[in-house]
């Protein structure tokens, strides 16, 4: 059973089917999922300082509250109710962070499709989630 789900949201077009996925795995579960929890991450620039930091907060809080909007009638029309949140920190480390806390049941999250030497020199969010979270991931393309 799916009681919680995490969509890992960051404007992107992946993050976009990964939350129609969402909302069709919802319906299609019909009541076996209780909540979905979008959530976005802000990743400060390096070295940070507090007064930039607050900055970022602010920034990043207008801008997913925008998209947000959206993503909440469209949930809204499904018949599915959604909580957003917006962290700070860096990817990967905060979804699995939250999806601990939580006891998620799944994180659902797109790929965006970096090069391999892109992903060899940077690393994948999606690949790190699915690797160290406790729960299922699942990535859509």
């Amino acid at each position: 059973m799916l009681k919680m789900l995490i969509v890992a949201f960051d404007g992107s077009i992946q993050s976009y089917r990964a939350f129609d996925f969402a909302l069709d795995l919802a319906g299609t579960c019909s009541g076996a999922v209780h909540k979905i929890v979008v959530l976005s991450i802000a990743q400060p620039p390096e070295p940070i300082d507090i007064v930039e930091m607050d900055a970022v907060i602010d920034n990043a809080t207008r801008h997913y509250e925008d998209l947000f909007k959206a993503l909440r009638e469209k949930a809204k029309e499904r018949g599915v109710e959604i909580k957003t949140e917006v962290m700070i920190g860096h990817p990967a480390e905060q979804i699995i962070k939250y999806a601990a806390e939580n006891k998620c049941d799944m994180v659902i999250m797109g790929q965006k499709g970096k090069s391999k030497i892109e992903s060899w020199l940077l690393g994948s969010v999606s690949k790190r989630v699915a690797t160290h979270c406790h729960c299922t991931v699942t990535i859509v393309k």
